[in-house]
Formats: structure tokens, sequence, C-alpha cells
């Protein structure tokens, strides 16, 4: 107990202290039964009496109680009583009405009553003085209760003196018992409540009470602990009035009244008996607009049990819908974590200026988010009088065709509603989340379908509420609905989709007998796949690695297609390539198709050549002469159009991707080792020139997702409409044969000079760049940005680069590489090193031709690449070959090489892994040995950094992804420049 009352002192405020005057005679703590009544507080008053002359005892007066008296006191016990109340009061839950007449009159309340009490009664001098009370009305939320105001008033025990001494009963605690009863003659139907404490065999009727207090009660001779059982609002109006009726028609008020007295009622009748079960609430949440705060929504909290709403702070803790069977326990834990998620949503209490009271208050932005979050949890949440809805896991779609074309339709639950996926588009369009149903209801978005199946169902048309699909699409389409599991469609779509799964069944086939050559097993599935293409009139891309013989396969397959076709109406092919290639292709025609009547429509002398085209079989041309000539090319029906280094067209803006759109075939293949370089947006470019329409519009693509970053189930779903479409295979998984490659990064460390050079650069374009881009983006700074990383990358390769004045000094770079290659020559092999920079190839040629040793060259604007290619293949003496990366980095089969040297990184490794490979490809038989020489502590290692970052994106569609430079954010700069 001392404990109990400890910790309670803490709480308590401090008061004035009490003066103690403790006069000679008795010492009586007398307990004001009035004064309880009317303040709710046991009142308790120190007094004092004199013997008089005649033994009898006088009046007794307040008591002057000094502390010097009170520790005076041979008495232990009444000092300790006194000290409660006096001295030790900081300590204890307690009050105090002042001084003057007063001056010890005390309030005593919680663990103070059942403390103090016993401890006055064992001194034999704790007395009640009964006066008549002013009985204060019944207080109660209950409107039962409010009916003791008409009953009659029930009198307390008579014959009481006005100061009676009461001794502790130190028994077991006296418990309040209610009983409710049928009284048909008093209110046919109705009931009777009454109350009365009991103790094990023992009754006290509640009028024997002189007071009833909070956990104490008096009677004419004893006080003892009382136990309410929480119901001392009901104990103190059966007091007063020893019973309420109730009518009949008050039942189900009468029902709800009871349902938290449960262990008290000691009789009840039948048909007031409700069973009573834990409930599980449901969180309600409400919203509206903040007074004077557009960017403010006021929240309101409620909890729903089996229908019934009720606030958090209501008392009741059993709800029941009226005139329902059964209550419901309210699960007060559930109720507080729920309000604990609602402020981890983001809610804050906030003060409300128009109330004057703070409030639950939610910023607006967050509304989408937390509502689809609270849904989620099963909440019910209303915004502005709308209820907001969740939406079923997944769509109900259906497939049905038409002419050429195939209608998707599909809607999404909202309980009873239902929302076109047309609608779900449009709003995601919109940038909202959520949708208006046809009850004015909101239905949020299925956000987590829609990332993955809008970016396909945006390259149909939207007619209404069914989405159009080309018969072309039909493959996107079939990835579309083959997740989903409630997915139906008609008989003609079920045909389009058993042939397109004939893809799955395609077998290697062998070359006609015209192919002067022999294909290798993944050449033969190669030749299939374009057979299958050319049966649907699909166009594809082949989109090998680099070196798999991607030529020889369209060789073979345009030999096969001359044989098969008869002389009249037979139309030329055509081939549009890099310059450089050109020549590689009459090569291989040459070896392996030497019936293929092949003319190279390209130089000076082109205009006689158009008129002969229909006396060829395959016309080779270069991307600059299709710009040129477009008009005089699109002229001409052809039979196949093959582009080879694809990519070149990526950009669909560009003269060259416009001029391929033009030209009329019957077939269309597209040839590249990497397709996708930069972002999923080339994709459009070349599948426009494929298969035009399949990818819909540019415009439409790029809503998709792919002018962004697309999720990764999405790209999964657009590889798979995109794989009959597209044949991917790499050196690892076809070509084992072939030999090995290493590939090794070399660093090496600039010498003071250069150093001085990179740093005063590099200091100068930290001040410049990162001094006044925005913290949040680049924007017009990109072209500086630019300059800057091109000058570092220069100055990390030589200070010529810079200066051409400083062109004869040492170089970190070219120290390391002329011993390298020059061992590499003297044992007899060859080598390959590429640089994006010709000035860099330049200063290293001059470096060569002091030392003698025979090289070949290759840029831009060499002409007689054919020749230079053959004499470093086929010439012993020529082992060296310096190569500018944008010329030379594709198209080339230099295998005679076994020793590749990039002398600087690019921001794509694809274009690094070309250049590689025009060493290893289909026909190479020696190791090849790759390095790339990397200053160290300059912008090349962090050109190194962000490649690693930013690989993974196309790996999905095909292989390679490199965004480097489109999206360069300011902490990628950050890192380039540190």
């Amino acid at each position: 107990m001392a404990g109990m009352i400890d910790a309670v002192s803490a709480t308590v405020p401090a008061t004035p202290p009490l003066r103690p005057q403790l006069a000679a005679g008795q010492l009586l703590y007398v307990v004001d039964v009035a004064a309880t009544t009317a303040s709710g507080a046991l009142v308790m008053e120190l007094m004092t009496r004199d013997r008089k002359a005649n033994g009898d005892w006088g009046k007794p007066e307040p008591a002057r109680v000094t502390a010097a008296g009170v520790a005076s006191l041979p008495d232990p016990a009444e000092r300790e009583i006194l000290q409660r109340l006096s001295g030790g009061r900081s300590q204890f839950e307690w009050g105090y009405n002042g001084y003057g007449p007063d001056l010890c009159r005390v309030e005593l309340r919680g663990v103070l009553v059942t403390d103090v009490v016993p401890r006055a009664c064992a001194t034999g001098r704790c007395m009640v003085r009964v006066r008549t009370p002013a009985r204060p009305p019944v207080v109660s939320e209950t409107p039962i209760l409010r009916r003791a105001q008409d009953e009659r008033r029930v009198e307390g025990p008579s014959n009481v003196p006005s100061l009676s001494p009461v001794a502790w009963d130190d028994g077991a605690p006296w418990t309040f018992a209610i009983g409710v009863y049928h009284v048909p003659d008093e209110s046919p139907g109705g009931y009777a409540i009454e109350g009365w404490l009991r103790r094990d065999n023992e009754r006290m009727e509640l009028s024997d009470a002189l007071l009833l207090h909070d956990g104490v009660l008096f009677t004419k001779t004893h006080a003892a602990v009382l136990n309410h059982g929480g119901a001392f609002t009901w104990l103190k109006a059966l007091q007063r009035t020893g019973r309420v009726t109730v009518p009949a028609e008050a039942r189900d008020e009468l029902v709800d009244a009871l349902l938290p007295l449960g262990p008290l009622l000691a009789a009840l009748p039948d048909d007031l008996r409700v069973e009573t079960v834990a409930g599980q609430p449901r969180p309600h949440l409400r919203l509206r607009p903040a007074p004077f705060r557009s960017d403010r929504l006021i929240a309101e909290v409620a909890f729903e049990y089996d229908g019934t709403l009720v606030a958090p702070e209501s008392p009741r803790p059993i709800v029941r819908a009226a005139g329902a069977p059964r209550a419901i326990r309210r699960d007060a834990d559930a109720e507080r974590r729920a309000v604990d998620v609602l402020f981890e949503r983001g809610i804050r209490s906030e003060w409300n200026h128009q109330t004057g009271q703070p409030a639950l208050q939610l910023p607006s932005t967050l509304l989408p988010r937390i509502a689809r979050q609270l849904l989620g949890d099963g909440w019910h949440v209303e915004a502005a009088g709308r209820i907001y809805r969740r939406p079923a896991a997944l769509p109900t779609l259906h497939v049905a065709s038409g002419i050429d074309w195939f209608e998707l339709y599909g809607d999404v639950a909202y309980d009873d509603q239902h929302a076109s996926l047309p609608a779900l588009l449009a709003a995601l369009d919109r940038g909202e989340s959520f949708v208006t149903l046809g009850d004015g209801t909101i239905g949020l978005l299925p956000e987590e379908w829609l990332r993955k199946h809008a970016p396909i169902a945006r390259l149909g048309t939207r007619d209404g509420t069914q989405i159009r699909f080309k018969a072309s699409q039909v493959a996107l389409l079939d990835s579309l609905i083959a997740a989903q599991p409630d997915a139906s469609w008609d008989e003609t779509f079920t045909r389009a989709r058993a042939e397109l799964q004939t893809f799955d069944g395609i077998r290697p086939v062998d070359p006609s007998a015209t192919f002067a050559g022999t294909l290798r097993g993944y050449q033969r599935e190669g030749l299939g796949w374009l057979l299958f293409l050319q049966r649907f009139g699909f166009g594809g891309c082949l989109a090998d690695d680099m070196g798999l013989g991607k030529t020889v396969m369209v060789l073979a397959l345009l030999a096969g297609r001359r044989d098969a076709q008869p002389d009249a109406g037979r139309r030329p092919s055509l081939v549009v390539a890099p310059r450089s290639v050109v020549f590689n292709w009459r090569q291989e025609a040459a070896r392996f198709t030497p019936g293929l009547r092949v003319v190279e429509y390209t130089g000076s002398g082109r205009t006689e050549i158009r008129t002969q085209f229909r006396d060829h079989d395959l016309v080779l041309t270069t991307y600059g002469t299709l710009r040129r000539d477009a008009a005089h090319l699109a002229a001409t029906p052809f039979d196949y159009v093959v582009l080879d280094e694809a990519q070149a067209i990526k950009n669909a803006a560009t003269v060259s991707a416009k001029a391929t759109r033009l030209l009329d075939a019957r077939h269309r293949l597209a040839l590249s080792g990497t397709p996708i370089e930069n972002h999923l947006g080339e994709l459009w470019s070349l599948f426009e020139f494929l298969n035009p329409g399949l990818l819909s519009t540019a415009h439409a693509f790029e809503r998709a997702g792919a002018g962004r970053h697309m999720d990764d189930d999405a790209i999964a779903m657009l590889a798979r409409g995109l794989r009959p479409f597209m044949l991917r295979r790499t050196k690892d998984q076809v070509a084992r044969e072939l030999p090995a490659r290493t590939e090794q990064t070399l660093y090496c460390d600039l010498e003071r000079p250069q150093r001085a050079l990179y740093d005063e650069l590099l200091g100068h374009y930290r001040r410049t760049l990162l001094g006044e881009s925005p913290a949040n983006g680049l924007g017009r700074a990109k072209l500086q940005i630019l300059e800057a990383l091109l000058r570092l990358r220069q100055a990390a390769c030589h200070p010529g680069l810079i200066d051409k004045r400083r062109s004869h000094e040492a170089s970190a770079k070219l120290d390391m590489l002329v011993p390298r290659i020059a061992e590499a020559v003297a044992e007899e092999h060859k080598a390959l090193v590429f640089s994006q920079f010709t000035s860099l190839l330049a200063i290293l040629r001059a470096r060569l031709d002091e030392a003698h040793v025979p090289y070949e060259y290759l840029d831009g604007r060499t002409r007689d690449r054919e020749s230079k290619v053959e004499r470093f293949q086929c010439d012993p003496s020529c082992r060296l070959f310096l190569i500018s990366l944008k010329a030379g980095g594709l198209g080339l089969n230099l295998t005679a090489a076994e020793y590749v040297f990039l002398l600087d990184p690019w921001w794509n490794p694809a274009v690094e892994a070309q250049a590689i490979d025009r060493a290893h490809r289909i026909g190479q038989t020696r190791q090849v040995f790759a390095y790339r020489l990397i200053a160290r502590d300059t912008v090349e290692e962090r050109v190194l950094e962000l490649q690693r970052q930013k690989r993974g994106l196309a790996d999905a569609i095909l292989n390679a992804d490199s965004r480097l430079l489109r999206d360069l954010r300011r902490e990628d700069l950050e890192l380039l420049l540190s």
C-alpha cells in the first residue's frame, strides 16, 4: 500500500502547508457525510474534545494542531496518521480547503481513502457526522439511470446520532450486486432494477449504508472496503431511489445499459439476456477539407462493430445494434493499434484554428497513398462524402475477333461497381490514382496490375469500352492475357494463338543446294526462324551476338528464296549497311552464295546502276546513300530489305530511320548485335520499320513507359510479346567451340605534368558546373557537361589532345601501350588498337613511324577499307591495326588479331564489346586477349563505375543497355567530377 501511495504522490500538486496544533484532550477523525456527498471526495475533519468535570466529553471543536504537537505525540500510529494528512501530504493524493475555520478539513481521494480510514478507525476515534445533505442529481449518459431522477427517494438509516464512532471491518470487501425483475403489476411487461451489497452469505441493503464512497462504505457502526465493480453511478442511483422501473418499450435501452454490468448482475430475466462475444473492429476514416487550408484534410476515426459505429473516446466497452441478439465486446488494443497506424502513415494531430482544438489532419497529397494502404488493411475510407473502394485482385478480360483486328474487353470489379480497362488507362494517363465509378464512389486503380500490364495495353487503340489490337499485334495481346487465369477468347483468336505458338516448335533447316558452305547447328535454327517469319509475313530482328555469322544466315535465306521463285516477277533484295561493312557482304556473298547476282549501289557512279536492279538478286548500299536517294529507292519494289547494324536507325526522327520506313518490301529484316544501346524507346523505331504499327505510335510507346524506367514485369511481358520477332543467341550459348576471350583492365598513373593539367581542368569544371547547377537537375548545363567530360577524358589520355603544342610530351597510356605492342609484334602476334580520338591515334602513329613499326590505319575518312582489312588479315608483316572506334567498331572481320587494346572507355559498354568482337568471332581459332587502359583517379574510373551501376535494363529484352548521358543526374556528375 505504501508503494502505491508513493507512486501516486508524484502527480499531486503542491499545496499550502498545514500548521498542526494539538491542544490537550482527545483528537477525533470525523467523516462528514453531507460534505462527502456534495464534493465527491471523502471529507475528513480533525476535531478535539475535552473531558468535562462530570466525566462526559465536551462538544467537539476544530482541532488546532501544530507540527511540534504532532512530533511530541507518544503514539506512533497517531503520528503516522497526522503526518499523512499534514507533514507528509506532498506524497499523497489529497485536497485542502484553505485556512481559518476549515484549517483541518481535508479531502481524501483514491488510494489515500483506503489507507487513512482503516488507520483512523483503529484509534477508536473515527466518527461519522450525519447531516441532511442536498442530494445531487444523477449524472449519467445512460438513459435508464436518468429515469432515477423521477423515482421516489429512499431515506437513509434512522436514529443515527449526529456523531457516531465507527470501527473498521477488516472482513472481505462488500461487493455491489444488481437484480432485474419483471413487474407486471406496476408496469405490464416492464422491469424493475434493484441493488444491494453482498459478502459471502451476508446481504446489506443500500439504504442501510450511511455513506457509499469510491472504495469504502460507512454504516452506523462500521467502515469497510467497498467494491462497486466499476458501476459507482448505478450504486449511487439505486441508493437514492431504492429501485428504477423501466417500461417494456425501453427494453433495448435497458439491454444496452446492462451489458457493461456483466458480473454484477445477480438476477436477470431470460428475455434480457444477450450473448456477448469478442469483437474485431473495422476502422473507419472520414476525411473532409480543412477550413482555409486547401492542402489539408481533417480526419475523423470511428470503429465499426457488427454494423455499429463507435467513437474511440466512447466509454462503452460493449456495443450492440438495436434489436440485435448479441453484443460485441470492444477490442481496445486493436483500436489503439489502428490509431497508431494512422500516425505511421502520415496523419498528425495539429491545431484547428476554427475550433480552437487539436484535430487529426492529413496532407491532401497523401490521400491516394494512405487510402490504398488503409483499404488494403480492411479500413473503410471516405473523403468529402465519397466512399473509396478497393479493386478486385484481377480484371476480367475477353478477346473478340474482328475482320483484321482483335478487341480486348476488360473491366475491374469494385464490389457491385465496375470500371472498364480504357477508363483505367485514361485515369493513369491523367496522372491520377483513382477512377470515378457509376454510383459516384471512388475506385482506386489496380496499380500493381497496371504496372505490369498497362505498357502493353496502351499499345492498342482505345474505342469505348474496348481496346483494339491489329492482327500483327497478336503476340503482344497474347502476352497480355497469358497470365490472366480468368481471361477468355473466341475461336478466331484461339487459332491465331495456335499459329503463333508454332514459333516454339521451329526446327533447324538446311540451306538450299546452291549455298556453298556449311551452316552450324544454331545457324540452321536461325534459318528456320527466318522462314517462320517469311511464312507469316512478319518482319524480324536477328540479334545474335556479334561474330556468330548473321550475314551468312541471311545469305542462305536469300539463296533459297532465289531458288524457289521463278524468274518472272522476281524482285531483288536490298541490304543497307554501314560503308565499312558493304565490302564484307560482297566477300561473304562471293564465298557462300556465288549464284547470287550482287551489285553495289554506292559512290558517284551509282545513278546508272538504278536501272540494273532487276537484273540482280542482291543490291548493297549504305545508310548515307539511302538518305540521299530515298525517293529513288522507295520507288523500287524489293523482295527483302535487310538492315545490317540496324542500331543505325535507333532514333526514329533521323532521316535514315524515316527513309527505311519508305522502302517497298515484301519482307523486312534487321541485323544487330545491340538493337538496344541506350533505352527501350529505340525498339519503336526498329519495329516501326519491321512491322509497322506493332508498337503503336511513337507517342503511345513513349507513354507506355519505354521512355522512362519501365517496370521489370512489364519488360518481361514486352519481351514475351516480341519474342517471335526477335532471335537472340550469345556466344556462350551456341559457339562454345570459340576459343576463350580474356578481358583485363590495366590501370596507369598519370605523371606529374599530365596530372597537373588534369587537376587544373577538374578544378575549373567543378567550380563552373557543380557551383551553378541546381540541386534538382542539370537542365541547360548539359552542353557544358558534355564539353567538360570530353576535355577531362582527353586530358587523361594525352596532354596533346588539349594543347597540340604538347603532342611530343609523354603520356601514361602510351607509355604503357607501346611496350606491350612491341612485345606482341616481336612474338609474331597481331593486335588491334581502338580509340575514340583520332588525334590520339595520330600521336601514336607518329611514335610508331619513328620506331619503323608497320601498321594499318582506319577511321571515318578511310576510303579503301577492304584492302586495309585484307592486308591485316593476310600479310604476316602487318601486325598492327589502329582503328577509330566509331568507324571500325562494327562490321569488320579481323580474326587474325589475338590482342585488342581499348585506349579509352566509352559510355556504352556494348560499343566496347563490338570492338572486341572484331577479333572474337566465328573463324577465330586462337585465344583473344582484350585490354582496357584506364588512367587511375580520373573521370575514366568514374565512367567504369557508372557503367556498372547502369547495366541491366535491356537484358530482359536482349542483352545490353546504357543510358548514361541521357539520364545523367547531379549525383552522377558529382561522381564523375570527384
